[in-house]
């Protein structure tokens, strides 16, 4: 179960409110058409960037604005059909998370905690039983965690497949049968309109991970895949070509999106690769005992084998790097030993300092740290002083960061990815929401139409509340990012499909929730 765990508990709301979406010219005008577009069956498939999830989960009031569902809103105005999403009506106390028989396996969604000033999880048990089976096509089929070849996997579904990590209890709860697929029980509900972005988690899983995945690419064989893992491009291309041809075979027409590089959102930026200042590291005395009593005398060493840069002297006048491990790096705890044990240091603690400082350096700018370092960094590990410090005196695990030859890996993979994409728009004629280029845009800082400048920073306060498009979790959107994903999608449709669909205004929408304790 834990394997399952790492996908849906890591996997792109300020002051929730319980009001409906709001949307821009809600009334039906005559002014709106759907032009050469067919909504009266709308279909959504994908994974939690489809399905609405948010602040680490799903719950019963963030659903409402999957963008899926903000889309058959607009839909709905030139004559789009009724619009399903899985039943999370058992969300009695709206906290999200997951049960499984009755034992907690997912945690409630975040909020910021006035008292603390920080991000944490509500407070409180989940309400949402995976074995209470809904058994019912929905036209979402977002479902989280699911990475591509998920999508036509038989038993994805199946309740007795979940503790194994088989299956997956958000499919579970409303797959229509144990045996069924998610795109076998989306095509029985005869889409004539559909959006499918699929692909994220095929690469995200292994970034959220840190790293600690395999890239399996050479590799045709997804069941030996791990939940961390990368997809190998042709399974990515046979699995997506499968998906296209089976959601157009009706003649169904929709629009297809682009895998954005996951390493761009703010669950990768917030951490800073130099966060340890004077007062962080305890003082100038201690930064002045740490460096000529342990950094020194190994960034002495290293520097005779060539290895010097690993290791940087603590700085009081400046912010100081991180120290992590690096597995692309030799290991040299041998040779560090030998060295220290030779200038006089006692041969146990000479063995601690080799084993510690084998694989590790100080971070660079080029590191990602990931958002859950944070509440790691200097706190005790099990080793002891001067050990003890995780992230100063002790590496950060592979887990916490993505070195540079991992981000490589993962974009290496995503435009492969989308390179299948384009393609396949390009072959049955079907439009692109380029979420990629989108993101980058918004990364950078873009103004939308509702004249609010937004950013993918993390919530950093009151100051940047209201500019934020991404939830608590650092991965998903909140309600006004998927607005935003909702209008990138409408202004694909209405310059392809010659249509003519409103835009939403994403400063209608709310973003965290903050209380006043928890």
């Amino acid at each position: 179960m834990k394997k399952y765990q790492s996908i849906l508990l890591a996997a792109f709301a300020f002051s929730f409110v319980a009001c409906e979406p709001e949307f821009e010219n809600e009334v039906n005008n005559e002014s709106y058409s759907k032009g050469e577009a067919d909504f009266t069956t709308y279909v959504a498939i994908g994974n939690s960037l489809t399905s609405g999830y948010m602040d680490g989960t799903m719950y019963r009031s963030g659903q409402q604005y999957s963008f899926p569902n903000l889309l058959s809103k607009q839909f709905a105005i030139v004559g789009g059909g009724a619009f399903t999403q899985p039943s999370y009506d058992d969300d009695t106390n709206d906290l999200g998370g997951l049960l499984m028989m009755g034992n907690k396996v997912g945690d409630t969604r975040m909020i910021i905690n006035m008292k603390t000033g920080g991000p944490e999880n509500l407070k409180g048990t989940p309400t949402i039983e995976v074995s209470k089976l809904q058994a019912k096509a929905y036209n979402n089929m977002g479902v989280p965690g699911a990475k591509s070849f998920h999508l036509l996997a038989e038993g994805y579904g199946n309740l007795a497949g979940v503790t194994a990590g088989l299956a997956n209890p958000y499919f579970v709860r409303h797959a229509t049968s144990p045996n069924t697929t998610v795109l076998a029980d989306a095509m029985s509900l005869n889409p004539t309109f559909f959006t499918n972005w699929i692909g994220s988690n095929d690469v995200l899983a292994y970034a959220l991970s840190g790293g600690t995945g395999v890239n399996q690419a050479g590799n045709f064989n997804p069941k030996t895949y791990g939940s961390n893992d990368i997809t190998d491009p042709m399974v990515f291309e046979q699995v997506y070509r499968t998906i296209v041809n089976t959601l157009t075979s009706k003649g169904a027409k929709g629009v297809l999106a682009t895998v954005p590089y996951v390493t761009s959102i703010p669950h990768f930026t917030t951490v800073p690769y130099n966060p340890l200042t004077t007062e962080a590291l305890g003082g100038e005395a201690v930064i002045n005992q740490l460096n000529q009593q342990l950094l020194g005398p190994v960034k002495q060493i290293l520097t005779a084998i060539g290895q010097g840069d690993r290791i940087q002297l603590f700085s009081t006048t400046k912010e100081n790097p991180l120290l992590i491990k690096d597995e692309t790096l030799t290991d040299v705890s041998t040779t560090l030993t030998a060295a220290l044990t030779a200038n006089g240091i006692p041969a146990q603690q000479a063995a601690v300092i080799g084993a510690v400082f084998g694989q590790a350096r100080h971070a660079t700018k080029d590191d990602l740290i990931v958002l859950g370092a944070k509440s790691v960094i200097g706190t005790k590990g099990t080793l002891p002083e001067p050990f003890d410090k995780i992230g100063v005196t002790f590496p950060l695990e592979d887990k916490y960061v993505l070195i540079p030859f991992e981000q490589n890996e993962i974009k290496v993979a995503t435009d492969k990815f989308n390179d299948v994409i384009r393609a396949m728009g390009f072959e049955k004629q079907l439009p692109i929401a380029d979420m990629n280029v989108i993101m980058s845009h918004l990364v950078s800082g873009i103004r939308l139409e509702d004249g609010q400048y937004y950013t993918a920073d993390y919530f950093k306060g009151t100051g940047n509340m209201n500019r934020v498009l991404f939830s608590l979790d650092g991965v998903h959107p909140n309600p006004r990012g998927y607005a935003f994903v909702a209008n990138e999608v409408v202004k694909v449709i209405n310059k392809h499909y010659k249509a003519h669909l409103p835009l939403l205004v994403p400063g209608n929408y709310p973003g965290v929730t903050i209380k006043a304790t928890n």
